[in-house]
């Protein structure tokens, strides 16, 4: 390899390892809960490549918008499991021995059509996880409006705008509303779970939070940071 080229290969290198541990930073102003604030309790979920947030209902009711309208419209739970995905892969439950070709098609075509996942919870939504499968995250009362706010921000709406219903499957009350971004290989589910938690105060690792252990590491990590702040000494 002449000089140039080893010189463009290092530095190619090098971009790829900076891009690979770029951090967002977190924003101290909505995350963590201050220790005088009762703050918001919300679970992260990892099924083993995806993730979920759950989230008190109330606190998707409040402040109007279409995503109260579609939260309103759930069946009754006082807890609500959000996430994101392809418009037909992710909505599709059948066996996906026979869906490889469609999982190909979401991965690796750009542009594809996505929807936004709400599945209420009448019992608390961390029953069905394993304690290494879940992540409790206690949000000040802005961090969650702004995780809030990047949720609706997502949604599309109608002419009149209203949440967009998209799929209802067979016996079970999880919702689909149609979503204005797009899926692909770039932009996955567990990229859009670490937006949220970006959005709520936490730092992420953007390039990094493709795999849903990545961004379960975030929120460990986030509240063992929260936990030292609140062992430190008050100090006049």
């Amino acid at each position: 390899m002449t000089p140039p080229g080893r010189f463009l290969l290092a530095g190619l290198i090098g971009l790829a390892a900076a891009l690979w541990t770029l951090t967002r930073p977190g924003d101290a102003a909505l995350y963590p809960a201050s220790p005088d604030e009762a703050g918001v309790t919300v679970y992260l979920l990892d099924n083993g490549f995806h993730t979920d947030l759950a989230v008190p209902r109330t606190a998707l009711l409040m402040g109007g918008g279409p995503l109260a309208e579609a939260t309103a419209r759930l069946a009754p739970g006082d807890w609500v499991l959000i996430g994101w995905g392809d418009a037909v892969f992710y909505v599709d439950q059948s066996p996906i021995s026979g869906r490889l070709a469609d999982g190909a098609r979401a991965f690796f075509k750009p542009g594809n059509a996505s929807v936004i996942m709400l599945d209420p919870e009448a019992g608390d939504p961390a029953r069905r996880f394993r304690a290494e499968d879940r992540q409790v995250l206690r949000l000040s009362s802005a961090g969650m409006a702004a995780l809030r706010g990047r949720v609706q921000a997502s949604l599309a709406t109608d002419a009149a705008g209203g949440p967009v219903l998209t799929a209802v499957r067979p016996g079970d009350d999880a919702r689909f509303f149609a979503s204005r971004e797009t899926f692909w290989i770039g932009h996955l589910c567990n990229h859009w779970t670490a937006d949220l938690l970006s959005a709520a105060g936490l730092p992420i690792r953007p390039l990094r939070a493709m795999t849903s252990g990545e961004v379960m590491r975030t929120a460990a990590r986030a509240e063992r940071d929260a936990a030292k702040l609140d062992l430190q000494p008050v100090r006049d």
